[in-house]
């Protein structure tokens, strides 16, 4: 057994059989219990050996299968911020043992750990293995994935209906693609390993899979193709999706998402390539549906057609959308409705409505100054609003924001600035025009920033970024991407009038070790991803109070006691 193998709490419930309090418990108890080995006071890690001999020492069931054997070695073999490259191999290895691939080279150079894929394809075939350990990887990184729950993407593949091919330009790990039944599946994810296991996830099950890893805002790789069905999961709340550069792109035939827009943006992406006549199913933030700056998109979804309903769920918004057939006249009804924390009611409503098109909210009555969408305001029933408040009140609780701890430190650093940086050849710095001119191209590692205070690190394959972004090329061995988009968001960059250029020469950097800049760069990393749930808790807060305030005064909530 690997001596550097580490295990949570809830990988040792799962390999004793027990629950996560069991293991609590016992570490109260009994003083002897192996000591945290890493993690954080939250969630400690505890090295498998260590634990694996206590159980024995007390004749308790602790059964390692090759599975998970294999698991923890693919976690001791790096840090855990590759883990998905590693996962990603073991599933090449899967696929050759499939028959899938002619020749085997998936960098996978650990005797240890091949023998135990090995086992594993033996007992449980290629499939089912690869599956066990994505699993573990998505219950690892929960937090930090982003998923399509399985009950929302069966329901979201069932509206669609049975379907031969489909396409998801957000694709993830193919939750959608995997729901939806489909024999051909076209995808987009912008992170390269994502997109890979999601085609390894596929192509085990025989499903023909072209997945391409891009985003596909900025790139769009099926230029031109329809599918019959698209289902899509897309990011909310994107801040830098590629605005500038994509005006005037033929996908925008409902017109030009606002900046703050990017669902709407994406929402004509998947309409733009889907069938005339076929069904998109695509998840959208509360909000999309009654923003101003979206009302005149709304507003010629509906004239067309193109909006057949938005149905409120726990946490999103089920928006469902066919492209207008040329010729067929546009129906005059669009069903809103809220189905809270049970999607199997959600069936039910859109059947109802396909049998009763009259029952739902007339589009002419949609058509005001607001163009408002939002189910919770076109109730029809006293006790809807009553729902509607608590549906969004456990999306606000499920959206408490984590800020990474931080602790006060003593004295300051010594700093460098940029400027300095490139004379010695760490940084590169490469800026676009703010109108007609060059615009360089920011590859994977690259940070990109703008003086409005965005700062990232791009992933991904090169694009060219948008007017006023600069890129920074950094020396990987001797300055962290992540530490210096960090340093970039917290500084006030100056713009260069002469040049209408970003100078960011003078911004500080502190001088500090790469090992203690890495460590600094996933504190950034988690500080931005605290932004934007601090933002979507204040969007849905905003939305609770409205209903509060409209629930009382209707008689549809009152004072709790």
């Amino acid at each position: 057994m690997d001596d550097d193998a580490t295990v949570s709490a809830a990988d040792i419930a799962r390999l004793a059989g027990v629950g996560r309090a069991a293991v609590s418990n016992w570490r109260r108890r009994y003083p002897d219990f192996p000591a945290p080995v890493g993690g954080t006071a939250s969630s400690p890690l505890f090295g498998l050996s260590a634990v694996a001999g206590w159980f024995r020492a007390r004749g308790k069931k602790f059964e390692l299968s090759a599975g998970e054997r294999a698991w923890q070695r693919l976690r001791a073999l790096g840090d855990d911020l590759d883990l998905a490259e590693r996962v990603n191999r073991a599933g090449v290895f899967f696929a050759f043992q499939a028959g899938l691939l002619d020749s085997f080279d998936s960098k996978l150079d650990d005797p240890e750990l091949i023998t135990l894929l090995s086992e594993m394809t033996h007992r449980a075939g290629p499939l089912e293995s690869f599956e066990l350990l994505c699993h573990r990887y998505f219950e690892a990184h929960s937090r930090r994935l982003s998923a399509t729950p399985e009950p929302v993407a069966e329901l979201m593949a069932r509206l669609a209906g049975p379907v031969a091919t489909i396409l998801d330009p957000a694709c993830g790990f193919g939750a959608l693609a995997l729901a939806s039944g489909a024999k051909t599946v076209l995808g987009q994810d912008s992170d390269p390993m994502t997109a890979s296991i999601a085609t390894l996830r596929l192509r085990l099950r025989g499903i023909e899979a072209e997945v391409h890893a891009v985003d596909a805002l900025r790139e769009d790789a099926f230029a031109g193709r329809t599918a019959e069905a698209v289902l899509c999961d897309p990011p909310f709340n994107e801040r830098a999706w590629g605005h500038d550069e994509l005006v005037g792109d033929a996908r925008w035939e409902y017109g030009l998402p606002p900046r703050g827009e990017p669902e709407l943006a994406w929402v004509q992406h998947c309409l733009a390539h889907v069938e005339p006549g076929g069904t998109v199913v695509i998840l959208m933030p509360g909000a999309a549906a009654g923003r101003r700056s979206g009302k005149r998109i709304r507003g010629n979804l509906l004239r067309a057609g193109a909006v057949r309903a938005v149905i409120t769920l726990t946490g999103s918004d089920l928006w469902l959308l066919r492209r207008p057939v040329p010729g067929q006249r546009p129906p005059s009804t669009v069903l809103l409705a809220e189905a809270g924390d049970d999607p199997s009611t959600v069936d039910e409503m859109w059947r109802e409505f396909g049998e009763r098109p009259e029952s739902g909210v007339r589009i002419i009555d949609l058509l005001d100054d607001d163009v408002d969408l939002t189910p919770a305001r076109r109730r029809g029933r006293d006790e809807d609003l009553g729902r509607a408040f608590q549906a969004v009140h456990g999306r606000f609780a499920e959206l408490t924001p984590q800020l990474p701890p931080l602790e006060a430190a003593d004295g300051e650093p010594a700093f460098t600035t940029i400027g300095e940086l490139v004379k010695a050849g760490v940084v590169e710095v490469k800026h676009a025009a703010r109108t007609d001119g060059e615009h360089p191209i920011a590859e994977g590692g690259d940070v990109v920033a703008s003086v409005t205070g965005i700062a990232y690190v791009h992933s991904g394959p090169p694009a060219p970024v948008g007017a006023g972004l600069t890129v920074y090329r950094v020396d990987s061995d001797r300055l962290d991407a992540d530490f210096l988009a960090g340093c970039l968001r917290a500084a006030d960059l100056p713009a260069a009038s002469a040049s209408t250029r970003i100078d960011g020469r003078r911004v500080r950097i502190p001088r500090v070790a790469i090992d203690v800049q890495r460590e600094y760069g996933q504190v950034f990393r988690r500080l931005a991803e605290f932004d934007t749930v601090l933002r979507q808790t204040a969007e849905t807060g905003r939305e609770l109070v409205r209903l509060g305030f409209a629930g009382l005064v209707e008689g549809r909530l009152r004072p709790g006691r």
